[in-house]
């Protein structure tokens, strides 16, 4: 039985490994793609992908020891999410109420603040700052999107009132 489990996970682990260097060798498809798009809404939808796909090089980056070269992968995922609401609020469309594309991108941005949460974990204190940095950037971005997809939303939630006695 435990030979079952053991051949189960192990193919499981080849799988992954296997879909994450399928996702890499796509990056420059991607980032192709992303770059040559004229839509903004195309070109926000092709932005999870393509961070998907550039999280998985961060990640073999900072395996290898490369902390520079994995920074300035992050960087690239930063500038390329800019590039996305910029081509977004160039359209001079009301994000509330054609959310198309500003979703997928609020989406994309929150993912790549929870990985780089997730990268941060595991750096030394002087390793963080060029990845805390481009975190905090993004951070700033996705509150940028929540309040242009929710204009109407209180930015502080009240204490609800108590009933008078």
């Amino acid at each position: 039985m435990f030979a079952k489990v053991g051949v189960g996970w192990a193919v499981l682990a080849i799988v992954l490994v296997a879909g994450s260097a399928v996702d890499q060798d796509r990056v420059p498809e991607l980032r192709a793609r992303f770059q040559k798009e004229t839509d903004p809404v195309r070109k926000a939808k092709i932005l999870p992908r393509l961070a998907d796909a550039e999280f998985g090089e961060i990640q073999n980056q900072i395996a290898a020891g490369n902390l520079s070269d994995a920074a300035a992968i992050a960087s690239q995922v930063r500038d390329e999410a800019h590039a996305a609401q910029e081509a977004l609020d160039g359209k001079k469309r009301d994000p509330e109420q054609h959310p198309d594309g500003y979703r997928q991108l609020q989406i994309s941005v929150r993912e790549s603040v929870r990985r780089l949460d997730d990268i941060l974990i595991g750096q030394a204190a002087d390793d963080q700052k060029p990845f805390q940095e481009i975190r905090d950037d993004l951070e700033k971005m996705d509150g940028q999107l929540i309040h242009q997809l929710f204009p109407k939303r209180p930015d502080k939630v009240s204490e609800p009132s108590k009933p008078k006695a």
